[in-house]
């Protein structure tokens, strides 16, 4: 399983998310820190669901970052997220 896959299926069983896209974006990090040939370094993660009302925008993240848990976040390099419900 690649690591966008894993993101993904990870972030719909704890989220259920009414949308939810994940972008490799490693290449337009060629040459930086963290990039590794073959990608899967750098994600964009936009998600919307409804298990976020209430939370702030911290609590959010805490969230996905569970969510994905220390393995998974241990193996990326940069992870932007768009969370909203």
């Amino acid at each position: 399983m690649t690591v966008t896959q894993d993101i993904t299926t990870r972030l719909e069983q704890a989220f259920a998310p009414t949308a939810l896209d994940v972008v490799d974006d490693s290449e337009s990090h060629r040459g930086h820190a963290g990039y590794r040939d073959g990608g899967e370094s750098h994600f964009n993660v936009m998600i919307r669901s409804p298990a976020f009302a209430g939370q702030s925008r911290i609590q959010r993240h805490r969230a996905v970052h569970a969510a994905l848990g220390p393995d998974l976040v241990g193996r990326i390099h940069a992870l932007s997220l768009d969370i909203g419900v």
